[in-house]
């Protein structure tokens, strides 16, 4: 295995051992209530507590969520790509027979805001699916598309435009777009061998000044003055603005700095928020995954002991270690306890051997 198709793999498992890892401890935003249940210190899989999110599954399972994005990975390795049309198809036929309209119910017990919108609007409203986007905050858009970014991670103009319109089907909301295919940018850019430091943006931004990304920008590179004389009249850019590519380094400076300490590290979940939505997930995870870059069991476990939304936050931590790390540097730990594990193996194998 060469190093990019390891540091693919990586970013694949490691996402997947972070959903895993917050399968039992999932939504405590009372970290009193955390501790009396799982301990001072959660470093393993959990079993899920009675009458809990995702009651019923074992340690080592995946969540309907984490399901979504091994169920996404399937069908991008089984159709080299990515499609709309044979993407609505397999969410018809494979995925929403399997989700619901409530909260506590569906595969895994819970089912995402999300989703119970594209239930409703698909299967009792049966709209098109033109018709069926939500106006939703939360990041299950960015996780779906995980795999898409690992598959395309070596064109990050296509990369851009198939995750921005694979978002706008379920999460019409442009900030929340942005966010996404900003996420699968930076992921894309690590298994390529950038590093998540403070001049990662700047590299991204180049980018978008060259029209290898899509992103709209009328100042000079890292927000310089704007460019007089410019006529941005007839430029389009899928967003309004780049920004969502500036912020993974400022929290990467903010890890770096001797001066700003977050101590111990799981507080990154109070500085930035415990909530679901899509701006408090991100800051916390770059934060987390620029601090821990080579140390893959501190960066999740940290992610998942602040409580809140931790599975969402593990995951896009272990994601991003992931693709700095590779999957030769996962502990061996974490890939044994992962339930399906060979499965899951099999299938970042195939996804990654498109690189």
């Amino acid at each position: 295995m060469n190093r990019r198709q390891d540091r693919a793999e990586g970013a694949f498992i490691g996402a997947l051992v972070g959903e895993a890892l917050g399968v039992g401890p999932h939504w405590y935003y009372d970290l009193e209530e955390l501790r009396r249940d799982y301990g001072s210190w959660i470093d393993d899989y959990t079993k899920p507590q009675d009458e809990r999110y995702h009651a019923g599954l074992e340690a080592g399972d995946l969540s309907q969520q984490g399901w979504i994005i091994q169920k996404m990975a399937e069908y991008i390795v089984k159709n080299q790509g990515y499609e709309i049309d044979t993407f609505c198809q397999m969410m018809d036929e494979e995925i929403l027979p399997y989700v619901d309209v409530q909260p506590m119910g569906g595969k895994g017990g819970y089912t995402s805001q999300t989703m119970r919108d594209v239930y409703k609007a698909r299967i009792i409203d049966q709209r098109d699916w033109d018709n069926v986007s939500s106006i939703s905050d939360t990041t299950e858009s960015l996780e779906r598309n995980i795999p898409t970014a690992i598959y395309y991670s070596d064109d990050l103009r296509t990369l851009s435009y198939k995750i921005a319109e694979n978002t706008a089907i379920t999460q019409s909301e442009n900030i929340t777009g942005s966010l996404s295919v900003a996420f699968n940018i930076v992921l894309a850019s690590l298994i390529n061998g950038e590093k998540l430091d403070e001049t990662l943006s700047g590299k991204l931004m180049k980018k978008v000044h060259s029209k290898e990304l899509p992103f709209f920008a009328v100042t000079s590179e890292n927000l310089g003055t704007v460019m007089v004389g410019r006529d941005v009249s007839s430029e389009e850019g899928l967003f309004a603005s780049p920004d969502a590519l500036l912020s993974p380094s400022y929290m990467a400076r903010a890890a770096q700095d001797q001066d700003i300490r977050i101590e111990p590290a799981w507080k990154v979940s109070i500085v930035y928020g415990m909530p679901c939505a899509i701006y408090h997930m991100l800051p916390a995870a770059y934060y987390l995954a620029a601090r821990f870059k080579d140390d893959f069991e501190s960066g999740v476990l940290h992610a998942l002991n602040g409580g809140g939304q931790n599975q969402v936050r593990a995951m896009l931590t272990g994601a991003l270690i992931g693709a700095q790390v590779g999957l030769s540097s996962i502990p061996q730990r974490f890939i044994l306890g992962l339930n399906d594990k060979d499965i899951l193996l099999k299938l970042a194998k195939s996804l990654a051997s498109h690189l």
